[in-house]
């Protein structure tokens, strides 16, 4: 072998290493070669500004401050307003057992009336007289008594168990009542029972002619 042949291949064997650190691939060799340089790696994003995103924390605990306080707001008005209703109809459900109670102290000064002699009308005076104690009493804590009688009938405060014809009540008013009606302020405890007029009805017509004319 000369030794222009030996040369030759040790200095191919010298430039490989050479071409492998330098161009790489060969695309990149290539594109050396044309000129053009690889793109040059992007910077990192910069990082939020720390007040700014202070300033965002802060708004938006300011804004769930807000939140809550009213909140708290309206649970603490709701619960007074509980409170004081609790307070205003604390006895309704007395009321609705006394309520009886009233009705037989009227039947009784009713039928004590009906009687003649002395001694029932002295009962019927004291009875009058308890009944009237017992009404005060609950009037005096807020009782209220429906007058339904010859009023326009109302199915917010009145019961209807019957309609009647009647030509003296107009149509659609109360008739009778049978039964007293309660309320405690703005609070209905018990209808007023009654009988609802109603139109009479037309007297039916007789026809003049005779059968079989």
């Amino acid at each position: 072998m000369s030794r222009k042949h030996v040369d030759k291949k040790g200095s191919e064997a010298a430039l490989a290493p050479a071409q492998a650190e330098g161009a790489g691939t060969p695309a990149q060799a290539e594109a050396v070669n044309k000129g053009d340089a690889p793109s040059a790696p992007q910077p990192p994003p910069e990082p939020l500004d720390p007040l700014k995103a202070a300033n965002a924390k802060a708004a938006e605990n300011w804004d769930k401050l807000l939140r809550a306080t009213a909140d708290f707001e309206n649970y603490k008005k709701r619960v007074a307003r509980e409170k004081q209703e609790a307070v205003t109809y604390a006895n309704v459900a007395l009321f609705q057992k006394l309520l009886p109670v009233l009705d037989n102290f009227e039947m009784a000064q009713a039928a004590a009336g009906n009687a003649p002699d002395t001694a029932t009308q002295s009962l019927q005076a004291g009875v009058a007289m308890i009944a009237s104690q017992l009404r005060g009493a609950l009037v005096e804590a807020g009782l209220e008594e429906i007058d339904a009688a010859g009023k326009l009938f109302d199915p917010n405060f009145h019961e209807a168990v019957a309609q009647q014809e009647s030509a003296d009540v107009p149509e659609g008013h109360v008739l009778q009542q049978l039964r007293k009606g309660y309320k405690m302020r703005d609070r209905l405890l018990r209808p007023a029972s009654v009988i609802v007029a109603r139109k009479p009805s037309p007297p039916p017509e007789f026809s003049t002619t005779a059968p079989g004319a």
